[in-house]
């Protein structure tokens, strides 16, 4: 099957778009306010939707792996990005007020216990969150496996995804000076905080570039420039937890206690050519989750829109609620 028919053919899978049936601002502290939204079956089995980044936001398109007659899917945008404010803030903005906030979220909705749905990054929080309140995470769904840890941000960041892609590597090094190309995180660091805004757009703009580049498969090395509002929040997110490791307390913190959600089930949706998360890491938290099941994908990179991975994410959606029923 060629690429433009599955491209159609997951298109044609996903569900249709549904609205929201709640939409609400939640102040979660320390001058933070979150937006909340709620679409499906105000009735239904209870799934937290948690965004990658961290910065990128939520979108309408993340409603449709759900059976909106089943699911009652809960969608927010983290600190700092989407409709939350302050925008692009990261004063008091760490994962550990990010797991906060989802059980504030849990609470403030009523709900006792939800499926937790993440990808890239969502899939990091989603399994800090579980270890963190493991009594409250009826299921997990992975994509695009990412455990904060440094050899993935050495591999992404220090040149390992450059050498399959150098031209696009080459534009993204090219705007820091060659004696500061050895720390890539730290040299766009002091520039997205440079407090100059035309220079914190221009590298965000390059950031997130380089990121969206590499989603697909069928990329080509180039992506198209999104918003400078966008892209800047985006970009002083993602580097701010990537200078601070995440805010864990060791490199390996995801996988050392993997043992406190053995005994919850998940599912881990991975691209076989994911140049941004590499199944490596996939790989090893399958081996330390005896409740888990892995699904690599072929002719599949790291998008949630890919079309295997669209496909695939729907059908375990389709097989939990039977389960659930």
């Amino acid at each position: 099957m060629d690429k433009h028919s599955d491209q159609k053919r997951a298109v044609q899978y996903l569900y249709p778009p549904i609205e929201p049936f709640d939409q609400r601002m939640i102040a979660v502290g320390q001058g933070h306010k979150v937006y909340v939204e709620q679409c499906g079956n105000p009735e239904g089995v209870p799934v937290v939707v948690l965004h990658g980044g961290p910065g990128g936001g939520c979108s309408p398109a993340m409603r449709r792996y759900f059976d909106p007659d089943v699911y009652r899917v809960i969608l927010f945008d983290q600190r700092g990005c989407g409709r939350s404010r302050p925008h692009a803030s990261v004063k008091d903005n760490t994962t550990w007020h990010l797991v906060d906030d989802i059980e504030l979220i849990r609470t403030k909705l009523g709900i006792d216990g939800w499926l937790v749905f993440g990808g890239s990054w969502g899939a990091t929080l989603a399994l800090i969150y579980a270890q963190s309140h493991p009594e409250r995470v009826r299921h997990l769904i992975l994509r695009g496996v990412f455990l904060m840890t440094r050899a993935e941000l050495d591999w992404f960041y220090g040149g390992g995804a450059g050498k399959f892609w150098p031209e696009t590597w080459e534009r993204f090094v090219s705007l820091v000076p060659e004696d500061e190309r050895d720390d890539l995180i730290g040299a766009y660091h002091r520039r997205l905080f440079s407090g100059d805004l035309s220079l914190e757009i221009r590298f965000g703009r390059a950031w997130s570039a380089w990121e969206n580049a590499l989603a697909s498969v069928h990329s080509n090395g180039v992506s198209g420039e999104g918003p400078g509002e966008y892209a800047r929040a985006f970009a002083r997110l993602e580097n701010h937890y990537f200078m601070h490791g995440g805010f864990l307390e060791t490199d390996e913190q995801i996988l050392e206690n993997m043992g406190r959600i053995s005994h919850i089930p998940g599912v881990i949706v991975q691209g076989r050519y994911d140049m941004i998360c590499p199944p490596t890491s996939a790989w090893r938290l399958a081996s330390e989750w005896p409740g888990a099941e892995l699904k690599l994908i072929r002719n599949a990179g790291h998008a949630l829109s890919e079309p295997g991975i669209s496909l695939e994410l729907v059908r375990v959606m389709d097989q939990i609620a039977q389960a659930e029923a």
